[in-house]
């Protein structure tokens, strides 16, 4: 599986456990820590972490991957799951829109994400 492959995939365990806001940007031409970051919202503490949770363990157990390190898991307001070339952002919605994170990286490029 590419980078890009195991992206979609991390999009997909997302919505597989209700994550909403799904966006997968392309930062190559503007970060140079990554490639990749896919941003996902979740409701509460609680769904965030089991957001966070299914990503982590069920790339682990299908492909073998596991992340360089997970930040944010034990609060639950903003997870970040760090896998080198793509990096995971769970937030609490709430959380997200205070960052403004989309908007921070609005200049890079989104990867179309599949609905199914």
């Amino acid at each position: 599986m590419t980078t890009r492959d195991t992206l979609l995939r991390c999009a997909g365990l997302a919505r597989e456990k209700k994550g909403f806001d799904i966006l997968a940007l392309d930062v190559r031409e503007h970060a140079g820590f990554t490639d990749y970051f896919l941003i996902c919202s979740g409701s509460s503490d609680r769904q965030v972490q089991a957001l966070s949770r299914h990503i982590a363990e069920t790339l682990k157990k299908e492909q073998g991957v596991k992340s360089l390190g997970i930040e944010g898991l034990r609060e639950g307001r903003w997870v970040l799951l760090d896998y080198g070339d793509f990096v995971v952002h769970v937030f609490q919605d709430s959380v997200r829109e205070f960052y403004n994170f989309d908007q921070l990286w609005g200049a890079a490029p989104e990867v179309p994400v599949p609905q199914e």
